[in-house]
């Protein structure tokens, strides 16, 4: 076409919701010397139409290719007025006129294998314009409708997965597998987060925070990694689905877990270890006041915020490892002491946030009836729609901060509170 120029015309046939629209609006992006446009039912009808039509498409800039759409106009209705072969003759008059040296891709988008046929026969008289008789496009692979689901919703809700909304990967695998087509899993999927009323991140009183200290960039970023960090490190679900083995999947309840994590507003947050070490001089001493250069510091910690309920995206700035003598005594004293005394670091963190202002506790049993959990600090925040924030320290040597162990700590966690709903029965 780039050397002789003229029209070739493309009748793909494929079932309702295999992406054949998708497909053809998206050739621009991968091709970007061409245009894309779709034809109107008045262009198919009049040829001066059609024309118009096209010199608005091609504009001043003048592309390469210019491929025009026709998407199931055989569905819009009436097909007596304009019948497959006076469109097509008219195609052949302007590859012969008008159109002779302006290269032009009709595509013309069926669900109907006789109209497809018809199609085809209505290019008997200048088969030079058919690019292919027997043209479908099937779509992607049915085992590969599961993740593009996920990525489709996640595109349009500010990157927020299926989960968030309570539906699972294997929900949607089985939605998928019994659909016919994409679109048409994709159309199912959406009729399920229809139907689901409770938005049920809006009903607990309660916050969990599990609190992770850090000694270099490597353990920040393993952390991390299972967060939306800009989000307040709120706990990325599908950064822990990917971590879980088979006999995970197969024995741990994830409907309940997924539940608890959005009912409790489950977060994970790193802590610089430096911004600990100063607070805690002296762990036995239960009254021990830390200076106020040491508590602005912390106020200042990620964490803090998130506990306060202060936490302002647009001031987010990612945690960092500074290499200093301040953080390499930190990294000794974290993995030489902190480590084997979680009780009293505990306690040193719970009176920290009682000096700034805040009214913790440490180590509170809170009752369900269900379940009980005990807090290694627990916040009250009497005016806020989360009255207590229940902050679970995990304290594990730097070595010990590893994928597999975040995972555990991730899965014990959101067990343990999905009992204390209800979610999940004890065991």
């Amino acid at each position: 076409m780039s050397i002789s120029g003229g029209i070739r015309f493309l009748p793909i046939y494929g079932r309702s919701g295999c992406g054949k629209t998708s497909a053809a609006r998206e050739l621009s992006t991968h091709l970007p010397q061409t245009r894309v446009f779709g034809l109107s039912r008045a262009a198919l009808l009049a040829e001066e139409r059609l024309l118009h039509e096209i010199d608005q498409a091609r504009g001043r800039d003048d592309p390469e290719l210019l491929i025009a759409v026709i998407d199931q106009y055989e569905e819009s209705g009436d097909r007596d007025s304009s019948s497959p072969s006076q469109f097509v003759e008219r195609l052949s008059l302007l590859d012969r006129g008008r159109l002779r040296e302006m290269p032009i891709l009709f595509l013309w988008l069926t669900t109907n294998w006789d109209f497809h046929a018809d199609l085809v026969k209505a290019t008997k008289r200048n088969e030079r314009i058919l690019l292919a008789p027997d043209f479908e496009l099937v779509g992607p692979d049915q085992s590969e409708w599961a993740e593009i689901v996920e990525e489709t919703f996640a595109f349009h809700n500010h990157e927020q997965p299926l989960a968030d909304f309570g539906l699972l990967r294997d929900e949607i695998e089985a939605i998928a597998y019994g659909s016919p087509t994409l679109g048409t899993a994709i159309q199912r999927v959406g009729e399920v987060l229809g139907h689901q009323g409770n938005p049920l991140q809006d009903l607990s009183q309660y916050q969990v925070v599990m609190l992770w200290p850090v000694t270099d960039g490597l353990r920040i970023a393993r952390v991390s990694g299972f967060t939306n960090a800009r989000e307040g490190y709120k706990l990325d679900w599908n950064a822990f689905y990917r971590t879980l083995n088979d006999d995970d999947k197969r024995t741990l309840s994830l409907t309940g877990l997924n539940r608890a994590r959005l009912y409790f507003d489950v977060r994970l947050v790193p802590i610089a270890a430096a911004d600990l070490h100063a607070l805690c001089t002296d762990l036995d001493d239960r009254e021990y006041e830390p200076s106020h250069s040491y508590l602005d510091r912390f106020k200042k910690s990620h964490f803090f915020s998130i506990v306060n309920e202060t936490w302002d995206p647009s001031a987010y700035s990612p945690l960092r490892e500074r290499e200093s003598d301040r953080a390499n005594r930190a990294r000794e004293w974290y993995d030489g002491v902190a480590t084997e005394r979680p009780v009293q670091l505990g306690r040193r963190i719970a009176r920290c946030l009682t000096l700034l202002g805040l009214d913790a506790e440490h180590e509170r049993s809170i009752r369900s009836p269900y379940s009980t959990v005990r807090a290694d600090v627990a916040v009250d925040r009497w005016h806020s729609t989360r009255q207590t924030c229940i902050v679970e320290l995990k304290a594990l040597h730097s070595e010990g901060t590893r994928p597999s162990s975040i995972k555990d700590a991730i899965r014990t966690t959101l067990k343990r509170h999905a009992q204390f709903a209800g979610f999940l029965p004890r065991q």
